[in-house]
């Protein structure tokens, strides 16, 4: 008897001494959230990304995020790339959606070679392909202004953040007219602001990359000039009292305006367990 109460305090002090590593309030307190951001301040300046909206497979789409973070966020990272975060579609429940960075075309070409020919692309492709059903919606993206890339977040840590990834992404998508980005940004910035005062936070503001694909394996879309505006909601509620309204109001006015192609679209993105893109206390 005195063993086995013994051996429930030894369990009890092993989950204590654990749980004492991480911060009262997860995922992170201020002091270790700066620190988390200290450990990562040589992953910045991507100024190539990918969105990349694939269509899985009717019932797949948890297996195919199960394999996409057990086996290619470090690989990525190893070779220079980032995933800088991966989500589930909320209005497509057979959308996966993943944002990639890179810090040049050069090293996109590069990156992609080595991955793709690579040995942990050629272990696991016959699994993620049977799940694919179309992987060609990718917009290339660069950031609109220098500061206005996406946010590099620390990796989830498997030790404190067990419930994955928290918050909600949203990505708010402009197709414009030829030649009229500078303006439409002008005429957006404040209800960019608006956002941002909101309470939701700015990850991102990117435009269409005027490059050829140097990597054609993988295409890219063609169909145009896109503006991209992607955002951190802490939940959903701050979403429905605060941001709907706004996107709404922002869609008619910039609509109104005359520089759209088509009416913006809004996706809202759950991160997956392991997306670096998501809330984080400040």
């Amino acid at each position: 008897m005195h063993r086995f109460i013994a051996g429930i305090f030894l369990l009890f002090a092993m989950y204590a001494a654990t749980f004492a590593q991480c911060p009262a309030t997860p995922p992170a307190s201020l002091a270790n959230g700066r620190h988390a951001m200290q450990n990562i301040s040589h992953l910045n300046d991507f100024q190539v990304i990918e969105l990349r909206r694939y269509q899985i497979k009717d019932g797949a789409r948890a297996n195919f995020a199960a394999y996409f973070e057990s086996f290619f966020p470090e690989a990525f990272q190893q070779l220079g790339a980032l995933a800088l975060g991966q989500f589930f579609e909320r209005k497509n429940p057979n959308a996966f959606t993943w944002l990639r960075g890179f810090k040049d075309m050069d090293a996109r070409a590069i990156v992609n070679s080595a991955f793709y020919y690579g040995p942990v692309w050629k272990e696991h492709r016959t699994t993620l392909n049977d799940l694919i059903v179309d992987s060609d919606n990718v917009m290339l993206l660069r950031p609109l202004h220098q500061n206005s890339g996406v946010s590099t977040l620390p990796a989830v840590d498997p030790v404190c953040e067990t419930q994955g990834a928290q918050g909600v992404v949203v990505a708010q998508i402009f197709a414009l007219k030829a030649d009229d980005v500078k303006l439409f940004a002008r005429q957006a910035a404040s209800i960019f602001a608006a956002y941002q005062a909101a309470g939701v936070r700015q990850a991102g503001l990117l435009v269409t990359l005027d490059a050829k694909n140097n990597f054609p394996q993988l295409p890219v879309r063609t169909d145009g000039l896109y503006l991209v505006w992607l955002g951190i909601a802490k939940d959903d509620q701050q979403l429905e009292s605060k941001f709907y309204p706004l996107a709404d109001r922002a869609a008619r006015e910039l609509a109104a305006d005359g520089l759209l192609r088509s009416a913006p679209e809004l996706v809202i993105l759950d991160p997956a367990k392991r997306s670096r893109l998501r809330w984080l206390a400040e």
